[in-house]
């Protein structure tokens, strides 16, 4: 059972982590300027993590009931699935969904 934990535990960090690489996806490949790319292809992800951390990460500066938690979690990886679809990576987008649904659901109904 343990290992069935850290598995599903080790998976959703990695959506942690594919959500901040599409918003960074996302912000270098608008039809701006390069300032404009740099500035949301960098700034993006840093206030996505900024967000990350103070509200939803288990160490939070200021932690969230559950039910606000797992709101804010279905918020930004939303937002991630539509930077990809908006990057022209809809069928990402949608594997994206399709992993982000299952593990939340495999992740809350567990109890973790």
């Amino acid at each position: 059972m343990v290992f069935v934990q850290y598995t599903v535990l080790g998976i959703f960090f990695l959506m942690e982590l594919c959500a901040l690489a599409a918003f960074s996806y996302w912000g270098f490949h608008l039809n701006r300027g390069w300032f404009i790319k740099i500035l949301l292809g960098i700034g993006a992800p840093l206030l996505v993590a900024i967000f990350w951390g103070t509200f939803i990460a288990p160490k939070a500066s200021i932690p969230v009931s559950i039910p606000v938690r797992i709101i804010l979690q279905l918020i930004i990886f939303a937002l991630a699935i539509a930077a990809l679809y908006f990057s022209s990576k809809s069928m990402l987008a949608v594997v994206f969904l399709v992993v982000v649904v299952v593990e939340m659901i495999i992740m809350y109904s567990m109890g973790w």
